[in-house]
């Protein structure tokens, strides 16, 4: 048997401050300076109460002015998610896509199963929720219906070596809180894929569009996976799906648990098709993938700090009056210089583009003459002068692709 003592106030006595207890004090309120441990919900202290003589708290869910801080992992560097504010589109700003994936605001690339049409333009929107400059947008501009295995949609892959403190195929592997904000004039069930690549298992969850034109944040909580580890390399660890539109072949069942053995695109039947009308349009925005159950403010960095870890899988250098020098002593000899890139990329990248006016000069009496090569790490001619040369790029630029 278990005795108690009720009563409606303690109070100290005359000319003393405090009132102490030896042990352990359970109350639904304290009002007032609390000093000691308190264990379990403080959220009933009112009026200006102060805590101290505390060093530490422990608790899964801790709001501070409104704000949720993470239960694991640090308050800085959590969103695994690059570019996600949508800010840095080294690219360009407005892409028109059909059947082929196709990169545009940097590292968002549409996925196309079944070479579905995805009919559509993709543009970085100044359309954006509070807090935001910047979005994806799909605007959808000739109808497609998907059939079998076909299907469309957006994806962002996730670097492995940089998901390693997930802990997967251990039993501490992390559980992670997707969070995104989307906007859309057509209502209804989407669905959010995400493929673990090393293990081929993926989660497939569905989110709803509930009002047209009004941005909503969606939050979707992945639990870690047990079995199987995400490799420590450049490859990829993770393919985030946000599906469009999804043939019959390909529609499963929602699963919040890890499932499946195949990278393929996969969607519920409740998917509904974005490109059924050219009215339609869908919008992504402020991306979130952080360590821990609880959904965090969005973690803005800044543009030089996004435009580095962009660089790093697709580098497009641009710059009137790019200038690199070699040197030539016969009529066949050629002169190569080579570009740094400013990060280190994944890996050995391919060349993917270039554009602009490339001449050549003698330093002596600066008469040009075209560029006779170019490389995806040099540019080279045929010199005509012997002495010292250097070449001049003006008006264009040229692009390197490392992406996932």
């Amino acid at each position: 048997m278990t005795s108690k003592i009720v009563v409606n106030n303690i109070e100290a006595d005359a000319g003393v401050s405090t009132v102490t207890f030896s042990s352990k004090v359970s109350a639904t309120e304290f009002i007032g300076p609390v000093v000691g441990n308190v264990t379990g919900d403080a959220t009933g202290l009112s009026g200006s109460p102060t805590l101290s003589g505390i060093t530490s708290i422990s608790t899964t869910n801790l709001t501070v002015n409104g704000n949720a801080y993470p239960a694991t992992g640090p308050l800085s560097n959590r969103n695994l998610i690059i570019n996600g504010a949508m800010q840095v589109a080294q690219r360009g700003t407005s892409f028109a896509v059909t059947t082929s994936e196709t990169y545009t605001i940097d590292r968002f690339q549409t996925g196309h199963g079944g070479s579905f049409n995805l009919n559509s333009t993709i543009t970085q929107s100044s359309t954006a929720p509070a807090g935001f400059t910047s979005s994806l947008k799909v605007d959808v501009t000739s109808t497609s219906t998907p059939t079998a295995t076909q299907n469309g949609l957006v994806q962002h892959k996730v670097e492995a070596q940089n998901l390693q403190h997930l802990q997967y195929g251990t039993s501490g592997a992390q559980t992670c809180t997707l969070t995104f904000w989307v906007r859309s004039n057509k209502t209804g069930t989407y669905c959010l894929q995400i493929l673990q690549q090393d293990a081929s298992q993926y989660q497939l969850h569905e989110y709803s569009i509930s009002s047209a034109d009004t941005w909503e944040q969606k939050t979707i909580t992945i639990v870690g996976n047990t079995a199987t580890a995400i490799n420590n390399d450049n490859g990829k660890g993770f393919d985030i799906r946000w599906h469009l539109a999804c043939g019959s072949d390909d529609h499963v069942a929602a699963s919040s648990t890890w499932t499946g053995s195949s990278e393929g695109f996969f969607a519920t039947s409740n998917q509904v098709n974005l490109f059924d009308s050219t009215s339609n349009e869908w919008y992504l925005a402020g991306v979130q993938l952080e360590v821990g159950s609880v959904a965090t403010p969005f973690e803005h960095r800044s543009y030089g700090d996004e435009l580095a870890r962009c660089q790093r899988y697709y580098l497009h250098i641009h710059k009137a009056g790019t200038t690199g020098y070699g040197d030539g002593a016969s009529q066949t000899a050629r002169s190569l210089t080579t570009i740094t890139f400013p990060v280190q990329m994944r890996n050995d990248p391919t060349f993917s583009d270039a554009n602009g006016s490339f001449s050549r000069y003698r330093v002596s009496s600066t008469i040009g003459e075209s560029a006779t090569g170019l490389t995806a790490h040099y540019l080279s001619y045929t010199t005509t002068d012997s002495g010292s040369n250097y070449w001049q790029l003006t008006g264009g630029y040229f692009s390197y692709n490392a992406e996932l």
